[in-house]
């Protein structure tokens, strides 16, 4: 890419799965001479989730804009985009995973997210599901994150197993940079 390739643009379809996909929208992005930064895709029950962050200059990110919307209706996907720009990172002391399960209880999530953002704790990603163990239902998460340098870590995960005592799940911290 070139030094005009400063534009970003962050592209979601949604629609149901169905094999072609991924290759049909990778195509539009190569043709609209964009490239793709970051990825992800999941399967929402029936349903095909793709999100893209590309990167390109004006003229290529405009064409994408236009093309796009055509293209998902043709492939039966609703799709959506935002202009963006270059994540900054902030200054942190380290970044951890977190993983937890436990029985399926509503509102376990909410709980541990609000935890970190009461932290002051920004998550760069979080995978979630539930699985069937024993004729229960159990549910389990992975969060990635890093901890800002004004954080002290040690106490973060001392409140953190106060709250996994109240909400009744086993967890692992992992440090991985």
């Amino acid at each position: 890419m070139t030094m005009h390739a400063n534009h970003q643009l962050v592209l979601t379809a949604i629609g149901e799965d169905r094999s072609g996909i991924v290759g049909e929208l990778t195509q539009l992005v190569s043709d609209c001479n964009c490239n793709i930064i970051d990825s992800r895709i999941a399967i929402l029950g029936n349903e095909f989730t793709f999100i893209m962050l590309l990167a390109g200059d004006m003229a290529s990110i405009s064409r994408v804009e236009h093309t796009l919307p055509a293209k998902g209706m043709e492939l039966g996907l609703l799709t959506m985009m935002k202009r963006t720009a270059s994540h900054q990172q902030g200054e942190y002391s380290a970044g951890y995973t977190l993983e937890y399960e436990g029985l399926d209880t509503p509102g376990t999530l909410s709980k541990v997210t609000r935890y970190f953002a009461a932290q002051g704790v920004n998550i760069c990603s979080l995978k979630s599901d539930t699985f069937e163990q024993d004729d229960e239902l159990h549910m389990r998460c992975e969060l990635e994150f890093n901890i800002p340098v004004d954080v002290d870590i040690d106490n973060f995960k001392v409140q953190f197993e106060d709250l996994s005592h109240s909400l009744n799940v086993d967890y692992i911290f992992r440090r991985i940079r």
